[in-house]
């Protein structure tokens, strides 16, 4: 798999020389399409326990999935290239404890449309969803709660009262850098890639900052965050907590990434009824 990103990324660096606007598209294509793997039977039956509602965002189909309950409402927001089954670990608990519990696919996710998927797009699909169904608490694993803080920015829904962050990425930058280490894009490449990215965002890379957004957020968050995580740096988790005021910070040692366990749940639970 590494010899075959460096060749891709050795292409791209060599398109660069001819057209550099091609190079970056070819480049931010890559980087905003994920592999859109099929159901498992096991998450399909999941799945099927909900109540299915597709929403919209110009013309965009966003998939949703409830799960009624008398208790407050959970808004549950995925990562890169998975669904709204990867909660069901949190989802069954949850139920019991009678939350109202909302999923929802990413773009270019599960049974979401898009062919492309990035945090901003993300962050509207949510903001959507919000609108809808009125969260009082998110939670976001990694890019999905990257999204989640976006969301809040410019938003017509103000009454979230607390905000989970799992394994979640600080700077948009330092992901990018990763991609672009992980390809070997030379310095071209990456500049032309910046370029694009500022002419469709309308905004430099760098503004597109966890920690920055949470500065002007009134929330109650709880970031948690596994010090072995090789996916996003535990020093993500340090600059979020830094940057919400009102956050508490629990580190795991062993889960990784996918922070999937009993005691990561507990700490959710207890964190939500407090």
């Amino acid at each position: 798999m590494k010899i075959l990103q460096k060749f891709i990324g050795f292409f791209i660096n060599v398109t660069g020389l001819f057209s550099r606007k091609l190079a970056a598209r070819l480049a931010l294509y890559l980087f905003t399409k994920p592999r859109r793997g099929k159901l498992t039977e096991k998450q399909f039956d999941f799945l099927g326990t909900a109540f299915r509602e597709e929403l919209t965002i110009n013309s965009i189909p966003i998939m949703t999935y409830r799960w009624l309950g008398k208790g407050n409402t959970i808004l549950l927001a995925h990562g890169w290239e998975s669904n709204a089954a990867r909660w069901q670990y949190l989802i069954e608990p949850l139920r019991k404890l009678d939350y109202n519990i909302i999923a929802l696919d990413a773009p270019a996710h599960g049974k979401s449309g898009s062919k492309r998927f990035n945090a901003i797009l993300y962050a509207d699909f949510i903001k959507v969803v919000s609108k809808k169904f009125k969260p009082d608490f998110i939670i976001g694993h990694s890019v999905g709660g990257m999204a989640s803080v976006f969301s809040q920015t410019n938003s017509d829904y103000k009454a979230l009262k607390k905000m989970i962050l799992l394994g979640t990425p600080s700077e948009f930058t330092d992901v990018l850098i990763r991609y672009y280490q992980m390809m070997g894009y030379s310095k071209r490449t990456v500049k032309s890639i910046n370029q694009l990215i500022k002419d469709r965002f309308h905004a430099e890379p760098e503004n597109f900052s966890t920690a920055k957004y949470l500065e002007t957020l009134n929330l109650e968050g709880l970031i948690i965050h596994d010090e072995k995580d090789t996916i996003i740096p535990y020093q993500d988790a340090l600059s979020i907590n830094n940057s919400l005021k009102n956050s508490k910070l629990i580190t795991t040692t062993g889960f990784g990434h996918s922070l999937v366990d009993d005691s990561i749940s507990n700490y959710i639970y207890e964190f939500l009824k407090s």
